[in-house]
């Protein structure tokens, strides 16, 4: 844990570089060493791209129009990834915070939900099983 206090300026990345946008809201999923009580040691993510890319620029599209936003970008990994690795990060920019934060939870809430992404975990016990869609 960490809080500090700076004199200097606070490094930030900023999507699109609009002054108007006073928020921005990150998100990053990460791959984790257990679910569900099993220990896990890697996950693997396979999509149908085309649809995949399709139906996630329709759910960061209409994010953008629901939430009025600036900006938002979604990517998200396929293949195998390690612990720790990120598998989908999410950033959204809004003239306040509120929006910025219910579109970010939002956008993820749709990929996993909408976006056809399939994931796979490997456990520590040598197993290995896909899981249902949205988990």
């Amino acid at each position: 844990m960490s809080f500090s206090l700076s004199p200097t300026a606070i490094d930030s990345p900023v999507l699109g570089g609009d002054l108007s946008a006073g928020a921005s809201v990150s998100f990053v999923g990460r791959v984790r060493n257990v679910n569900e009580g099993r220990s896990v040691t890697a996950l693997e993510y396979e999509a149908f791209d085309e649809l995949a890319a399709t139906e996630g620029m329709r759910i960061v599209e209409e994010a953008v129009r629901r939430f009025s936003i600036v900006h938002a970008c979604c990517r998200h990994r396929v293949g195998k990834l390690a612990l720790g690795e990120a598998a989908i990060h999410v950033e959204v920019l809004s003239g306040h915070r509120d929006e910025a934060f219910n579109a970010c939870r939002w956008i993820v809430d749709e990929v996993k939900a909408r976006v056809p992404i399939w994931k796979k975990e490997y456990y520590e016990d040598g197993v290995s099983e896909w899981l249902v869609p949205g988990g």
